[in-house]
């Protein structure tokens, strides 16, 4: 869906009918900037930081500009998936993403540290990582078997399909919603 032409399916988020505006226009800025400077993964990961945030009770993103909460947003699941290591791609520098976003980069960290203080985010966050980081994350595949933590990707076929049933290693097969 290109952020330009459609309005985002805020029910989908589980936004709470009085916050679906904000909600709204956050998306609206996150998915356009996402589609020209980074790519459509990143825009359906800060969709669904948003929804976290929209879901918190009460939600912060009640109050406040919406700008600086898609700036928050983005360099959130930005510094999540290591956006400012020259080694990724996409990568961009914190000033660059702050002057592309148009706000003070200070602005933009402090909404990110607020985030991350709200909804107690480390870093191993799975529903926030790109497939391809997630794919490489040792953390990502460690299950106990018998007292034993065992990289699941070694365990017969049965035990992995049980193991993604039960929500313990991630199913990269089947695409996570927005």
């Amino acid at each position: 869906m290109s952020a330009t032409n459609a309005r985002p399916n805020i029910e989908v988020l589980k936004a709470p009918v009085a916050l679906r505006p904000t909600v709204t226009a956050i998306v609206v800025a996150t998915d356009a900037f996402c589609e020209r400077h980074l790519d459509c993964e990143y825009g359906q990961l800060c969709r669904r930081l948003v929804g976290r945030l929209a879901c918190k009770c009460p939600s912060p993103l009640a109050r406040g500009a919406t700008t600086i909460w898609a700036a928050g947003v983005i360099y959130t699941v930005g510094s999540l998936n290591f956006l400012f290591d020259r080694a990724q791609v996409p990568h961009l520098r914190g000033d660059e993403l702050a002057a592309r976003l148009g706000v003070a980069k200070s602005t933009m960290a402090n909404k990110a540290a607020r985030i991350r203080t709200l909804l107690e985010l480390g870093w191993f966050e799975p529903e926030l990582m790109r497939r391809s980081l997630l794919e490489q994350h040792p953390l990502t595949w460690l299950v106990e078997v018998n007292g034993v933590p065992v990289d699941a990707r070694w365990l017969p076929e049965e035990l992995q399909a049980e193991a993604r049933r039960r929500g313990l290693i991630p199913d990269l097969d089947h695409p996570r919603a927005a």
